[in-house]
């Protein structure tokens, strides 16, 4: 298949704005630079072409950019669907990152964020090939960081947040102030 080499720049860069995605979208691919959208612009066309289901797989180190270019990808499916303004769907799908964050993320000694989990993005299209719905399965990678960090590592973030909200009322029944006396520091 296609493979794309992409470096993550940290820092906002005007290549993956509205009048890009435009660009790409009909292209074939080769005509245009190595991109993102070409690739997501590749597999819609073969998933329209053909009736059949694309895959796309994101990988790379920690901090490499790979939930950012899944963002991307979605972006395009969901502007070239026309179905961006419709559904919201990227909005929908991405509202859920926090959450997943807290339960699967760490911070690592080169990232502060670290995904310690996979992530497996469903993304449903209807007959017009707009963007009907998406599922979001996670897969969890490192189950040993929760019994044991390395040094200036920490947990996941989720201990962290229980520790720090254990005094709250809600939180009261599942008796967490009898077993958390840790100390929360690095927010």
């Amino acid at each position: 298949g296609i493979v794309l080499v992409a470096i993550n720049p940290y820092e906002q860069l005007p290549i993956y704005e509205q009048d890009v995605i435009y660009a790409y979208s009909g292209q074939n691919m080769g005509d245009m630079d190595p991109h993102i959208f070409a690739v997501a612009e590749e597999a819609y066309k073969q998933m329209a072409r053909h009736e059949k289901n694309q895959s796309i797989i994101v990988s790379g180190e920690s901090g490499a950019g790979k939930t950012v270019s899944a963002k991307y990808a979605m972006r395009f499916f969901a502007t070239v669907g026309g179905s961006a303004s419709e559904t919201n769907i990227e909005a929908k799908v991405l509202a859920s990152s926090p959450i997943m964050e807290a339960i699967g993320n760490a911070k690592t000694t080169r990232n502060d964020n670290s995904s310690r989990f996979g992530k497996y993005i469903q993304i449903g299209f209807d007959k017009r090939y707009h963007i009907i719905g998406a599922n979001m399965r996670t897969y969890l990678l490192e189950k040993s960081r929760v019994v044991f960090q390395a040094e200036d590592e920490r947990n996941y973030h989720i201990f962290y947040q229980l520790c720090a909200s254990s005094s709250l009322p809600e939180f009261k029944d599942l008796g967490l102030s009898k077993y958390w006396h840790i100390p929360v520091l690095g927010w």
